[in-house]
Order: C-alpha cells, then structure tokens, then sequence
C-alpha cells in the first residue's frame, strides 16, 4: 500500500476539514494517507521553518493557507508558471530534495464558480481582498470572462500592485484598485460581489462590508467554507441576493491538491459528497 505524509501549514487552522477531506478520498484509492495541520500559532514556527521541517521529516507535500500563501515563496526551489504568475502558493510538492510550489486556488475557485453560478453576469465585478487568495480569484474572475474586477482591500497599496499586476496579464482596465468609501457606489452598478479575505472564517468572525451595501440582482461569492455559512452569505442570501459558497472551491483546490500529491486521479464529486457530510457533522 502506497503511504503518503501531507499537512496543512497556516494560522488558526483548527476548524480545517482538510485532513478528513484528503483522507476520506485516499481510503477509494486504497492509499495509506495521513494528513496534519501544522499550525504556525501553535507550533510557534514561521512557514520558512516548517516547510524545512516538513522536508526533513519525509513529507510529500503541504497545503498552505492564510496567512502563508505569499511569504511561503522565499522559502520554496521552484515554482509551477501558475504559482509564478500568481505570485502566491497554496500547494507545496516535495520532490528529492526541492520544494515546488504551486497553485490550485485558482482553477478551484474557478470551476466552483462555473458550477455554483454558471450563468451569471460579470460585466463589473467588486472583489474584496488583494491578498494571495485575491490573486487567485482575481485571475479566475478575468479568465471566466469578466469585464472588470475592482479590488478593495484594507492595504490599499497591495490592491494597486495586485489592479498593476492583472492588467497587464489580461489588458488594461480589466482590473483596478478602489478605496473602500468607494464601495456604495461600486456596489450599487456591480454584478456580483466576491469575497477573499478571512473575515467571516472561524477565528475571523463578522461581515466584511455593511450589509446595507447588498441588494436584490446581485451575486455574492464567498471563499471561506468553515463555516460554510457566513455571515456575509446569510445577509446576501436575506438580501435577495444569489451566493456561492467556498465549499466547491474548497473541494476543486483540494482536488487538484491531492492529484500533485499521490498522482491518483480524484472523484470530485465524491469529495463534494464528503464536504457535505463533514459540514453537516
């Protein structure tokens, strides 16, 4: 029986159903497979630390989360042309001696999104988040077809860098940056809404924006999955508003995940089935 050692490296990662989800799937393929969280809070350890340690200590690779997707990258050998396009790294693959990053963030978000909500408009789109989590949605967003995507986040500085970054990858105007007294009247023409920060995740409780701001016409996505619903999506769906939530993303990144990490070919949609009966535990 093939053995596989894998992790979850990030910060408040205790209420993850990444270790079930990848186990649950390794039992189909008759895989020996036990994946940890490695929490950088309670280990006291910084990603570059732990992604040496996770070397030594035989593993086949590593998820990474917030807040680690970007500052991992110093860290790493080599990186896939997404992972180096993006700039950010969710899936790490120890190979001998190098570790190379990759990113599956992105192709998750975007087949949930085709899925979750396959015939929504996206002529503009206001996306919450600049960080190594916004880059993914952000380029699925404009791959998917997206006229535009203005990015809000709360380092103003990191939304211009991310705007910069975009249209020069997919032509100019297709993203820019905009402060966040700028989100009434954004919203207002926007539609749909998608959510990439960590408010909202366990350790992140609350709403991300006032929820005066969502209104009947407008699609909301949300990327956290735990809980499955947040408080934003309570207060879009009450709103009249059509959401996805972060549980397909979840499921298609962690997909693409387990794929790097063993070669075996995963059943999605037995892994959704999974992710339904986990949450519903």
């Amino acid at each position: 029986m093939a053995s596989f050692l894998t992790g979850l490296v990030g910060s408040g990662i205790g209420p993850s159903l990444s270790p079930p989800l990848h186990e649950r799937e390794a039992v189909h393929h008759g895989l020996h497979y036990v994946y940890r969280l490695l929490d950088t809070d309670v280990l006291g350890l910084d990603v570059g630390e732990l992604v040496r340690t996770a070397r030594r200590l035989g593993y086949d690779g590593l998820n990474i989360t917030h807040p680690c997707k970007q500052s991992v990258i110093p860290h790493l050998d080599d990186l896939s042309p997404d992972a180096r396009m993006l700039g950010a790294v969710n899936t790490v693959v120890f190979d001998g001696e190098r570790a190379i990053g990759h990113n599956t963030d992105w192709t998750g978000f975007a087949e949930s999104f085709a899925r979750g909500l396959p015939d929504a408009p996206t002529r503009r789109v206001v996306q919450l988040g600049a960080g190594g989590a916004g880059a993914a949605v952000g380029h699925a967003l404009l791959t998917l077809g997206a006229d535009r995507v203005t990015l809000v986040d709360a380092d103003h500085g990191r939304a211009v860098r991310l705007a910069a970054e975009l249209s020069s990858r997919f032509g100019a105007g297709r993203a820019r940056a905009a402060t966040r007294d700028e989100l009434p009247g954004l919203l207002a023409e926007a539609d749909g809404l998608a959510h990439a920060t960590p408010t909202g995740m366990a350790h992140h409780p609350g709403l991300p924006l006032p929820a005066a701001l969502l209104r009947p016409g407008l699609w909301v996505a949300d990327i956290v999955y735990r809980p499955l619903e947040t408080e934003l999506l309570k207060q879009a769906r009450a709103a009249g508003c059509r959401t996805l939530d972060g549980g397909g993303m979840v499921v298609f990144q962690a997909a693409h995940a387990f794929r790097l990490f063993t070669g075996s070919e995963p059943d999605t949609e037995r892994m959704l089935a999974h992710l339904t009966d986990l949450v519903t535990v």
